[in-house]
């Protein structure tokens, strides 16, 4: 069975879609394991990363996104036909995703809106689409792990992921907002969803059995701290938030922590993942990719464990 994992923060703009990019090539090139990638955001970011533009204008275009499960509502699930190959070389064989579309928005509205006979049925079977999805289409039994990117917000089709999730990876990074927002998600998570789905599965039968009652932290990543010259090594507005961080998560602030560069962001614009990029100036020059494989390797353990 898989572990299945949301990658989620309510706010845009903390290398999210970076992260799960490359999170997933990690797991695949360094631990040879089986990566589904489900991207739920409606602006498909990591779908063209993955795909490339022309693959992923054919999927939106013959419906064979992770819309289908979503506009599903009160009829047929998909199959898995909405699955497609990602191909980023030999080194990472066996990563597949998920994509989304740009309709997914609108169907995230509609589907907010919609009631089908009983109101507590119809609450729970919109927040456990994605669960059974995965169930009906034995989607579990083919991966290791089954990452899903969330869009920055806590929405219905974001609550789906959390529903079908043993744990959660928070990226941030170290500003003002994040040392108020990440407690927010957390207790959101705890308190709001899982707590919400509790309630409702008391009051309705047939369970789906990928259904998580209590949906584990499994830690902040940051991915976009700036490095300096000055004592800490890295600048006074992130040096100080990062401190207050450390201060506020202890052990749940995973390490090591990887800095922000425009080779990133240009390696993920190329649809390259950091590994594949050891010898350039901006990447293995700085060691990004070296960090990115052990915040892998400690991100693994951590899931493994739940």
């Amino acid at each position: 069975m898989a572990k299945r994992i949301s990658i989620i923060n309510f706010k845009g703009g903390v290398g999210k879609t970076t992260f799960a990019f490359n999170f997933a090539a990690g797991l695949s090139r360094y631990h040879q394991a089986r990566v589904l990638l489900v991207d739920m955001d409606h602006q498909s970011s990591l779908s063209i990363v993955c795909l490339g533009q022309e693959r992923w204008q054919s999927a939106a275009r013959d419906g064979a996104t992770v819309n289908q499960v979503f506009s599903s509502y009160g009829g047929s699930l998909p199959g898995p036909e909405i699955i497609h190959e990602v191909e980023l070389g030999h080194q990472y064989a066996g990563i597949d995703i998920v994509p989304a579309q740009l309709e997914l928005d609108n169907t995230e509205i509609r589907l907010t809106g919609s009631l089908l006979g009983d109101p507590i049925r119809s609450e729970w079977d919109k927040r456990t689409l994605l669960c059974r999805w995965i169930e009906d289409a034995a989607i579990d039994e083919d991966y290791d792990y089954i990452l899903f990117d969330c869009a920055p917000a806590t929405k219905i089709v974001s609550q789906n992921a959390i529903a079908a999730s043993h744990g959660y990876v928070v990226p941030v990074v170290p500003e003002a907002v994040m040392e108020r927002g990440a407690p927010h998600l957390r207790d959101m998570i705890k308190s709001g969803i899982d707590a919400y789905l509790g309630r409702l599965a008391t009051q309705v039968d047939g369970l789906t059995t990928i259904w998580v009652r209590n949906t584990e932290l499994v830690g902040l990543v940051i991915t976009r701290i700036q490095v300096s010259g000055g004592y800490s090594g890295y600048t006074n507005e992130h040096g100080s938030h990062l401190h207050s961080l450390q201060q506020q998560w202890g052990r749940n602030l995973i390490e090591p922590y990887v800095y922000q560069g425009t080779g990133v962001s240009e390696a993920l614009s190329g649809r390259k993942p950091v590994y594949s990029l050891h010898n350039t100036q901006n990447i293995g020059k700085r060691g990004i990719d070296e960090q990115y494989q052990r915040l892998t390797n400690s991100l693994r353990e951590k899931i493994e464990s739940l």
